[in-house]
């Protein structure tokens, strides 16, 4: 039995979520799994429920989608431009990797889009590269730009003073963010944590984002990383924990619903596990 998602059916309710699937099925040529399409409602509203979705300015879910076109369609803002990911690179379940040394995305948002002191950044990595000190890299370098990686987070970094976190200490599958809200400090979140960091912030440089890569103002892209993204956000401040909480849950409904044949549900969180066992256990597999 073949489940389809149809908007306003089966709690798919939220227009943006709507608008997002109908392009993303445009830009793969077929539509997606019931299951793919409720998480990422789920995720849309979940986000509107905890007052953190405005706040999101610029995004791309990099999974779920049957197509590497597909998971290039934005969530929120502008698409981002491709350089030299191939359909060889993305894979449904666990995104998007890079090669540590060309690929990497331009998210077409500027770096001074968000207000010097009220700017988030986030992304959830499924595969970490730990040969270099780079995970996931923002931001245009130098005094101005901002980024985040594996073992540090620095935003506006005019400033040494940073926070690291041994890549030992977290698995694969993680999420990472950074959060402003004052000219003083600001907050890095790794593995389900939250350190707050002295670092006076400075004016924002005008560059825009990259993803998979640092975009250094003077030379281009440079400090590509090889790990595998499932999903990036930039955007004003927000509660990154709640955004932890969604963006992990949406990657793993994700996740879980490419899995062959029934999915294990004693592994899930029980949120989760109630939230798609109907679906699933009407029919078995989703396609």
């Amino acid at each position: 039995m073949t489940l389809r998602w149809v908007p306003g059916w089966n709690g798919l309710t939220e227009p943006e979520a709507v608008s997002y699937v109908t392009a993303v099925e445009a830009a793969d040529g077929e539509p997606l799994e019931y299951g793919v399409a409720r998480a990422i409602n789920d995720f849309v509203l979940g986000c509107k429920n905890d007052g953190i979705w405005s706040a999101i300015k610029a995004s791309c879910i990099l999974a779920g989608a049957r197509t590497l076109n597909g998971a290039l369609v934005p969530l929120v803002g502008a698409a981002p431009t491709n350089y030299n990911f191939v359909s060889g690179d993305y894979n449904r379940s666990t995104g998007l990797v890079g090669d540590g040394s060309t690929k990497y995305l331009d998210s077409n948002r500027a770096n001074n889009a968000d207000p010097q002191n009220n700017h988030h950044l986030s992304a959830f990595t499924t595969s970490i590269q730990t040969a270099v000190l780079v995970g996931v890299r923002f931001g245009g370098s130098g005094t101005g730009g901002r980024y985040v990686n594996l073992n540090s987070f620095r935003d506006l970094p005019n400033s040494d003073t940073q926070q690291s976190f041994g890549s030992a200490v977290i698995g694969d599958s993680t999420f990472l963010g950074t959060l402003r809200t004052s000219s003083s400090e600001y907050v890095a979140r790794i593995g389900g944590a939250s350190s707050t960091i002295a670092s006076t912030s400075t004016t924002p440089v005008s560059g825009n984002l990259f993803i998979f890569a640092q975009n250094s103002i003077t030379i281009g892209p440079q400090s590509h990383t090889a790990s595998r993204l499932a999903f990036y956000s930039i955007g004003e401040s927000l509660d990154l924990e709640k955004l932890d909480n969604r963006v992990t849950r949406l990657i793993n409904l994700i996740t879980y619903t490419q899995t062959a044949g029934l999915p294990d549900l004693a592994t899930m969180d029980l949120d989760a596990a109630a939230y798609i066992g109907g679906g699933y256990r009407v029919g078995g597999t989703l396609s």
